[in-house]
Order: structure tokens, then sequence, then C-alpha cells
């Protein structure tokens, strides 16, 4: 059975294998294609995040093995306070059984909890399956960013996608 959860500083070395796993797919979904942090970088990484109250990361796990994780960060600025960025990835193997979907409706929890009222996140373009995730929960396309991002000594185009969070009734 499928259980989210906040990462914990443990979950360190299945974060890094997770993301270097997505990392090394042909789909090119991700900005890193060879390295992610080092484990101990990412076991820091969680500590911090876990005292910090405008960040978050969680994880998606079935019988103890993580499969997903999702981060999601308040934007710094104070005109943009509510807005919080997110990041999602899944496990091949894992996709297309509900695992992001959970993870998008704890994303959406956590931002009613802090009082954010958009959820922002860029997708490559060629990333399919992402953007059908993402549309069929309600994310809209708000912009297209030409050569925003650099991968592999090369510039890729980002879609620019927004959900709208509404108050908890």
């Amino acid at each position: 059975m499928i259980r989210v959860r906040p990462a914990e500083p443990t979950d360190a070395p299945a974060l890094v294998s997770l993301a270097e796993a997505v990392g090394r797919e042909e789909g090119r979904w991700m900005l890193t294609t060879d390295t992610w942090r080092s484990v101990r970088d990412e076991r820091r990484y969680l500590r911090a995040v876990r005292r910090h109250p405008d960040a978050a990361v969680f994880v998606a796990e079935d019988d103890g093995l993580v499969l997903a994780r999702l981060s999601i960060a308040r934007d710094p600025h104070p005109a943009s306070g509510h807005v919080a960025d997110l990041g999602l990835m899944v496990a091949g193997p894992a996709r297309r059984r509900g695992i992001g979907r959970a993870l998008l409706d704890q994303a959406v929890a956590w931002a009613r909890g802090a009082g954010v009222r958009k959820l922002e996140l860029h997708v490559f373009p060629w990333n399919e399956p992402a953007l059908q995730l993402y549309e069929s929960f309600g994310f809209e396309r708000e912009g297209y960013r030409s050569g925003h991002y650099e991968r592999d000594g090369e510039y890729v185009d980002a879609i620019l996608m927004a959900y709208r969070v509404e108050s908890a009734s």
C-alpha cells in the first residue's frame, strides 16, 4: 500500500538513488543527468527542510521502499510569498499508479496549511506524461520559457504551469 509521508534524513540514500535513476532515463526528465547531491548533502538538506516552515519534502513509499519524491518551497520574495514552487519525481516502474497524484494532493494540503495560494512548476515540453498528469490534476500552462535551463551543455525550454489552491472549506 502506498503511503505518503514527510521525508526523513534517513531517506537520503534512497532519494539520491531515485534522482540518479530518473536522471539517467532516456526521457531526459530532469535537469541533472549524471549526479545529484551526495547522500551526505541530501541528508543535510532534509534536516534543514524539516526545520524550515516554508519548505517540505515528501516521499511516497510502498512497503518501506521509496518510490517518489515531492519537494515544495515558498517563494522567498515578499511580493510572491503566496506562491510555492514544486518538483516531483517518480521511479520509472512506479509510474501510472496514482503516486504522482497522491504527492500532488499532499502538496495542496501543505499549501493550504502554509497559506500558499498558487503552486508552480516547470516541465520540459517533451515530457508528455508529466504534462498529462499535471493538466489532469488542474495545473494550467502559464508560460513558455525558451532556453530557460542549461542541461548537458544545451539550453532547453520549459513550460511554466500553475495550480490555484482553493481555501479549505
